[in-house]
């Protein structure tokens, strides 16, 4: 009789490795490349056959002065808010005391001077170009050599930011990146647009415009201003996006860069419950801190993911009460960069927002927003993003062929480790913690960001 049992102990031990060992090779498995459009049009319906306009124009982003006059006079509006809970500061959303103080700086003192402001996110040269049947924004940063010197090395560079950000985030690390330093043999030619729905980018008139589909709009923008090869940086959606480009166009990207890796593949989502009840297996001791677990990322979902939930199922409700709504519209993205920055802000009854920025910084973030309408369909992109359609084109499971780097600063909401990250970037050659910084490294701490992209940049050795 124990021989008879101890046969069917070992036939199901076999049959469970046998399952074990085939979902495993399932999971592990690389997708294959989806079959998208690189040619879909995204603009509104003609009623003759489209014809792409390739030309490259300068753009002016100037703002009509009636614009600056009507808000001015929104602003002057007394604020109704509620007077937030006693000892509450930012726990419950942007406290009400603060925003009165940003509505006062904003209509007293940086309107007044909007000239100076104005000309200030004029000193980089912008440019817009038609996509797909997109007008996509961009600015194109050139890069200097010093003379005397040898030359570096010039990599184009596309760079992305995400939500809700612009490209005001990146006006001081453009110039570090554009000017050689005796950190790197390379200076960098950089190509950063206004993603399509944000700031002066058109956006779909369509539906089934997400990450996959704007990745191919970046890519042909990248074709389009004369590189066929570049690297690819980004945080926020630039990450996502960016992981989407390198992981779709392997022939066209040389290397990816990101401060917010992720891998949503099926083993990057099975590796990341295992690594929450055995983390020693995935975890590096020294960087132990960082990795705080699925019950960390649940309570984060759960008290700072709502705006998400919402942007994915109801993005024009939203919109729609943010528009004409100054008020609100400063509320909604400022509360953003004090939480995002460092979630111990949310104690303090300022929320910490000028501990790393100034509000000029912020208010020029902001009035991107509003002198272009763009909220609405910037929060679109979570709802195009985020749907079955979407998943099922399974580009998360492309593993990424280039070179690439990851870092990690340190009050980011959520970290991914190596390990996990390891199928989906298989060739990763730098991988970095910092000790500070949060959500935005390149507004907030532009210069670590950039010595970090220029050590992965380094050990990658683009010959």
């Amino acid at each position: 009789m124990a021989n008879i049992w101890a046969r069917i102990l070992v036939g199901a031990l076999t049959i469970l490795v046998a399952v074990g060992y085939k979902n495993y090779r399932d999971l592990s498995a690389p997708g294959k490349r989806p079959d998208l459009d690189n040619n879909a049009y995204w603009g509104s319906t003609l009623k003759e056959p489209y014809r792409e306009n390739k030309a490259i124009l300068p753009f002016d982003i100037s703002v009509k002065p009636e614009v600056i006059e009507d808000l001015i006079g929104q602003l002057s509006r007394p604020l109704k808010a509620q007077a937030p809970l006693e000892g509450v500061g930012f726990q419950y959303g942007f406290n009400a005391n603060e925003l009165a103080k940003v509505v006062k700086y904003w209509r007293d003192t940086y309107l007044p001077k909007w000239s100076e402001r104005e000309q200030y996110l004029k000193k980089l040269d912008h440019y817009q170009t038609e996509i797909q049947g997109l007008k996509i924004h961009f600015i194109h940063a050139k890069s200097s050599q010093v003379k005397g010197q040898k030359p570096k090395k010039v990599l184009p560079l596309l760079l992305m930011h995400g939500w809700p950000g612009t490209v005001r985030e990146f006006y001081d690390f453009i110039p570090l990146l554009t000017t050689p330093s005796d950190k790197s043999d390379y200076v960098f030619e950089v190509i950063a647009p206004s993603l399509p729905g944000y700031g002066w980018s058109q956006g779909s008139s369509k539906t089934g415009f997400g990450v996959a589909q704007v990745a191919v709009v970046m890519r042909n923008l990248m074709l389009r201003v004369g590189f066929d090869k570049f690297l690819v940086q980004g945080g926020d959606w630039g990450s996502i996006i960016g992981s989407n480009v390198a992981s779709l166009f392997p022939e066209n990207v040389l290397g990816y860069h990101s401060n917010m890796c992720g891998n949503n593949s099926p083993m990057g989502q099975l590796k990341m419950v295992l690594a929450s009840f055995f983390p020693s297996w995935f975890v590096d001791s020294e960087y132990a801190d960082f990795y705080k677990g699925l019950g960390h990322l649940f309570s984060t979902i759960m008290e700072e993911m709502g705006y998400a939930h919402i942007q994915a199922s109801k993005p024009d409700t939203i919109g729609n009460a943010l528009i004409d709504n100054p008020t609100g519209l400063a509320s909604y993205i400022l509360e953003k960069f004090s939480t995002w920055t460092n979630t111990a802000f949310r104690s303090l009854p300022d929320g910490g927002l000028t501990k790393r920025f100034t509000y000029d910084q912020l208010l020029d973030n902001v009035m991107i927003y509003y002198v272009t309408n763009s909220i609405t369909t910037s929060m679109r992109l979570y709802s195009e993003s985020m749907v079955a359609s979407q998943f099922a084109l399974a580009v998360d499971s492309l593993p990424i062929k280039a070179k690439a780097g990851c870092t990690r600063f340190a009050h980011e909401i959520t970290h991914i480790s190596d390990s996990v990250l390891a199928n989906k970037f298989p060739n990763l050659v730098h991988s970095s913690h910092h000790r500070d910084g949060g959500h935005f490294p390149a507004f907030e701490l532009p210069q670590q960001l950039y010595d970090d992209f220029v050590s992965f940049v380094q050990k990658a050795n683009f010959s």
